[in-house]
């Protein structure tokens, strides 16, 4: 049997609490009024800004930095090369892939050896494919190497694929072939 207390209270919130129709409705109402005012604000905080890409500006820049890595062959200066990310792997022409920035910066210190003094290395990036962030590139590219008579001693194409890192492009990926070359 219940206590006298225990029956005053569930009769208390009983009478307290009774919901008559015009509560209910005003309830609806406001509660409707609630979640269409959330869902708006969920969809107006949600939308993706725009970001506007220029292909040729990042083109150019791939293609700075590709002159920047060329130059290195010429100056033969492997410490000022900045283009690879310290995780970088680059798969050269003939070659297991190298993995790392110390890794690949010696294997062109030991390359620039056997380097022709005078000869150059000319990179064109031909095309590049950018994501909608700007934040990663896909280069294709030509290069030729060329002596100091401007014969062309070697040439083909190559795949770098670029991260913005610091607001700075650096190379994570690299790929190259070569081509017999035509006479």
């Amino acid at each position: 049997m219940e206590n006298i207390n225990e029956l005053n209270l569930k009769t208390f919130v009983k009478n307290k609490f009774k919901l008559n129709p015009n509560f209910i409705m005003k309830n609806k109402i406001l509660l409707g009024g609630l979640m269409m005012a959330v869902g708006i604000l969920s969809v107006a905080c949600n939308q993706k800004k725009e970001v506007t890409i220029d292909k040729d500006q990042i083109k150019s820049e791939i293609q700075a930095i590709e002159n920047k890595f060329a130059s290195i062959y010429i100056h033969r200066n492997v410490d000022s090369l900045t283009y690879y990310a310290d995780s970088a792997v680059s798969y050269f022409a003939g070659q297991k892939p190298i993995v790392g920035k110390a890794a690949i910066h010696q294997f062109i210190q030991e390359e620039l050896k056997d380097f022709p003094e005078g000869a150059k290395i000319v990179n064109e990036a031909l095309e590049v494919y950018v994501t909608n962030d700007g934040n990663n590139v896909a280069e294709i590219g030509e290069y030729k190497r060329i002596d100091s008579t401007g014969k062309i001693l070697q040439t083909g194409h190559y795949f770098s694929f670029f991260a913005k890192r610091n607001g700075k492009y650096v190379c994570t990926r690299d790929m190259a072939n070569s081509y017999p070359i035509e006479n």
